[in-house]
């Protein structure tokens, strides 16, 4: 009995050994979640055209229309998304509401192939009269949309972040290359999850219809929100922060409410400015001189707190805030030359109606579906991202025998020309398989197949592809490189909002096409009849605007100045010519003194 109250007392005293959270084990779970959303939704793109076309009975134009709507509030949405985390719901949460709402948008247009009622009937063979939808069959469709892209918008900024959360352990020495193995598994998942997108949804899609086309999307959502909620136990959940976003918008309103105030004396501005705590910054630059009134000083004892602090940030910022809102400013010229590749890329609606009128069969029984060409493009992307990396910069470097990079502005206008040229390509394409279906008497049926091979399409794959690698890497590299480590996290919100903008302008550019080119009576450039129509002009028009883009990314490098990578290979180069300086004159010090030498000998 004694032994027993003995082994009692020491239990007592033991203490239980909880479970450290976070660490690897969590990884599945988090991967998974984006890995699934991001085959569920990037599956439904591609032959979305095609539905609306068929089963809702809209026009190419309009059509075209709301996927680039749907497409500018999925790229916008993360920078949303990114705030509310982490300003207010933290990273868990907001990626359980988005995976929720994710699930609910893909159940819903799940519903819409399901229910008959949902959309519009089938058209009346003997009249040919076909109804068009509903406001309440539209307003069920939109929706389903609108619950996807927020849930894009709560998964896609938060993943990666908030798996870098489980690993932050600063007493761990492997702690780095963890993270760096992490964040290799996260590309690489997010890579393979497009390609099956791309290849396994869509081929479902084609062959089983858009029942099980889009029910299969809505089980993988489901199995990606149960599987990341039921590991919620082993997570590391940070409380939310203030946003970046709320301190570059305090400096906007600072300067606001500090217009009147004047600018201290240049000479004598030591104090008259607010900084950080042990800051070397003592007053801010002169570019953009009307942003530094947000950080002066009119009272330092009701101004700032005895921790250093500013009592109302909303009144006073400090000098590295007004800074890196003044960075941010600096590169959104170049960060809009973008977009114009942005909306070359976003022309896979008439890409797909290409595609789905040529012969696309490979042998005597496969046959790619059209809405799989978009593969090609990211397998261009990722061939130069392992060629660049791995065989033409080892290569240069070893024939000049000094490390080779090619400089990232370079990098980001060989991009715009190559984007340019694929549209060239696809406007010279489009009029050769015109062409051929007029002289093969199809004007009349576009749904008819065209006796051209559907692989005419690939070259123009692969230089978006290339285009994407060389710009769309290059300028979050620019980014990355030219902001203030503080304000890093903005480089990848600013391609996505770019994305988004380059959407909505497309819509715009579609609609006016479809409005001045039909008037009289005309058969517009876009219209549904592809044979009938000349998406060849419309793609020679994307072509003329992206020559001008590259202009405009001229003048736009010209006024910016050297990038930091620049300037870095000028100081080598200075460096190396100082020193080779060095040598001549220590050479040329030792003729002379070989020449007195020589004299005081004779």
């Amino acid at each position: 009995m004694e032994d027993s109250s003995h082994q009692t007392q020491l239990n007592v005293h033991q203490p239980t050994r909880t479970r450290r959270k976070g660490g690897l084990v969590t990884m599945p779970f988090i991967i998974a979640n984006e890995a699934f959303e991001k085959v569920a939704s990037y599956g439904l793109v591609p032959n979305m055209i095609l539905y609306l076309m068929k089963d809702y009975k809209l026009g190419v134009a309009k059509g075209t229309n709301i996927i680039f709507f749907w497409s500018a509030a999925t790229n916008f949405m993360p920078l949303l998304g990114a705030f509310l985390s982490d300003s207010y719901l933290g990273r868990f949460s907001t990626i359980a509401f988005a995976s929720f709402s994710s699930f609910s948008g893909m159940l819903l247009l799940w519903l819409t192939a399901m229910i008959p009622a949902a959309k519009p009937p089938p058209c009346d063979l003997s009249s040919g009269n076909c109804k068009s939808p509903t406001p309440s069959q539209m307003s069920l469709l939109i929706f389903s949309f609108i619950l996807i892209s927020i849930g894009s918008g709560g998964i896609r900024p938060c993943s990666l972040a908030f798996g870098a959360d489980q690993l932050d352990n600063k007493h761990n020495p492997k702690n780095q290359r963890v993270l760096e193995s992490f964040f290799g598994w996260y590309y690489a998942s997010a890579s393979v999850s497009v390609l099956i997108a791309f290849t396994g949804i869509v081929y479902i899609q084609d062959h089983l219809g858009w029942k099980v086309g889009f029910g299969v999307p809505a089980i993988l959502m489901i199995l990606a929100t149960l599987l990341f909620i039921l590991a919620s136990r082993l997570y590391v959940k940070r409380p939310p922060n203030k946003s970046l976003f709320t301190g570059l918008a305090q400096v906007v309103v600072a300067a606001y409410r500090n217009r009147h105030l004047s600018f201290p004396n240049e000479q004598d501005s030591r104090g008259s400015y607010h900084n950080k705590k042990d800051s070397q910054l003592l007053a801010p630059t002169q570019k953009l001189r009307f942003l530094n009134k947000g950080c002066i000083t009119r009272n330092p004892e009701q101004d700032i707190s005895p921790d250093g602090s500013a009592r109302n940030p909303w009144r006073l910022c400090t000098i590295e805030q007004v800074e890196e809102l003044k960075a941010l400013i600096k590169v959104l010229p170049i960060w809009s030359t973008g977009i114009v590749m942005s909306i070359n890329v976003s022309q896979s609606s008439f890409q797909l109606l290409q595609a789905n009128s040529m012969n696309r069969h490979i042998g005597s029984s496969f046959q790619i579906p059209a809405g799989s060409f978009g593969m090609f493009t990211i397998i261009a992307l990722a061939l130069w991202v392992v060629l660049y990396d791995r065989v033409i910069l080892p290569l240069a470097s070893k024939i000049r025998g000094k490390p080779v990079k090619i400089a990232v502005k370079l990098r980001l206008g060989m991009g715009l020309f190559v984007s340019c040229m694929a549209m060239v390509i696809s406007a010279m394409v489009e009029s050769f398989r015109r062409r051929k279906a007029i002289h093969q008497g199809l004007a009349e049926n576009s749904q008819a197949v065209v006796g051209m091979s559907a692989m005419w399409l690939v070259p123009q794959y692969v230089l978006h592809g290339l285009a994407e690698a060389l710009t769309g890497i290059g300028q979050t590299e620019f980014f990355y490189s030219e902001f203030p480590k503080s304000i890093s996290s903005i480089a990848g919100a600013l391609f996505g909002l770019g994305m988004a903008v380059a959407n909505l302008l497309a819509s715009l550019i579609v609609s006016i096409v479809d409005d001045v080119t039909s008037k009289g009576g005309k058969e517009s450039w876009v219209s549904d009849n592809i044979n009938k129509g000349h998406y060849d002009y419309y793609y020679w028009l994307l072509a003329l605007l992206s020559f001008l883009n590259v202009l405009y990314f001229l003048l736009c490098s010209w006024a910016y100045g050297p990038a930091v990578d620049e300037l870095r290979n000028i100081r080598v180069a200075d460096n190396g010519l100082m020193k080779e300086e060095a040598e001549l004159s220590d050479v040329s010090k030792g003729l002379e003194e070989k020449d007195e030498d020589h004299k005081v000998n004779i």
